[in-house]
């Protein structure tokens, strides 16, 4: 067996073949890819940053009682610093900021959920404008997202699910205010 098949097996696509930054670059832990991947994935070929964010939303969704404020926000802080741990340790295997890592969207999903009522259309609303924060990145997210290191990489995703949680809250509140729906 080639003691480098696992390595180049890990590289992101279009970086089969070079072995040589394989011995640069440490490998990381399984439970760590699990984790910082968003149980995996950010190995998706396509979109994994929506992929992690589904994700986010699945656990949100299917955990019950999830939505409850003193359980979504310790799991935020703890899966935010656990982030920040797990982001920098594939970022020095996969490079900055690597498609790789999907646990910012998690959390950022969680953070743009906060205090929303646990039904599809409050829940698809968040989603699709975490969606687009995350990818326009509003300051200061952008200046985050320039940074080297976990911290970095999770703080833009902090930053679009802030402004999503408020922009969702005032879009409902407004809803009400016009229509009397809630």
């Amino acid at each position: 067996m080639n003691p480098n098949s696992s390595i180049q097996a890990d590289l992101p696509a279009g970086q089969a073949g070079a072995p040589a930054l394989s011995a640069t670059r440490p490998e990381v832990h399984w439970l760590v890819k699990l984790f910082a991947s968003g149980l995996y994935s950010g190995f998706s070929p396509i979109a994994s940053g929506t992929i992690g964010s589904v994700v986010g939303l699945a656990l949100y969704y299917s955990i019950p009682g999830f939505e409850a404020l003193w359980v979504i926000l310790p799991a935020i802080v703890v899966t935010f610093f656990l982030g920040v741990k797990a982001s920098a340790l594939m970022e020095k295997r996969y490079g900055h900021d690597p498609a790789e890592v999907t646990i910012d969207e998690v959390v950022g999903m969680w953070i743009a959920l906060l205090l929303l009522p646990k039904d599809l259309v409050a829940i698809s609303l968040a989603f699709f404008i975490f969606r687009i924060f995350d990818i326009v990145k509003p300051y200061p997210a952008r200046k985050f997202d320039n940074l080297h290191g976990g911290l970095g990489i999770m703080l833009d995703d902090v930053v679009a699910g802030v402004y999503t949680v408020i922009a969702v809250h005032l879009l409902v509140h407004l809803l009400h205010a016009f229509t009397g729906i809630e």
